[in-house]
């Protein structure tokens, strides 16, 4: 029986490197996403002399929101690899940055929740400064609900580790 119960335990151990297929997929993605990126800015630089300062900005803010999602797949590609594959050590890593590595699955529900408030807030100013040529009031209020939603799952989850954490520490 100590056999069964041995070998069980490694095949869930292993099945770790499973997740490494889909890790990889959001590698290619956030290659894709570079792609993407650096087309926006050759697009919107060839417009920046003739456009309204209003357009620029939603220009600029939708450079931002593209990189905002690059470093929302960064933390899943880094905190998956670190919290389910294998473990990095910082010594033999001297060149990765600090905020790779270590986070663990509190701090990657806070990044990731915080990184969608801020994705999420982006498209709304870009909804507020292109508000003259596309009104729609019923979309805008949705979009402001779930921007709204997002801020108290946010709000409430970091409530309730700092409430486990303190239950920790005694």
């Amino acid at each position: 029986m100590n056999r069964i119960g041995h070998a069980i335990e490694t095949v869930i151990s292993q099945s770790r490197w499973l997740i490494v297929p889909f890790l990889m997929g959001l590698v290619v993605g956030l290659g894709a996403l570079a792609f993407t990126f650096v087309f926006k800015l050759i697009a919107f630089l060839t417009l920046v002399r003739s456009a309204p300062e209003d357009e620029i900005i939603v220009g600029i803010l939708k450079l931002v929101d593209l990189s905002l999602t690059a470093n929302l797949l960064l933390i899943v590609i880094g905190a998956g690899y670190m919290n389910y594959v294998a473990r990095v050590d910082p010594s033999k890593q001297a060149s990765w940055p600090p905020g790779l590595i270590g986070i663990g699955f509190s701090d990657l529900k806070q990044k990731l929740l915080g990184s969608i408030i801020a994705i999420a807030a982006v498209n709304v100013l870009e909804w507020f400064m292109d508000i003259d040529r596309s009104v729609d009031s019923t979309k805008l209020g949705w979009v402001v609900g779930i921007l709204l939603a997002f801020a108290l799952a946010i709000l409430l989850l970091a409530i309730a580790d700092r409430v486990g954490n303190s239950h920790k520490q005694e």
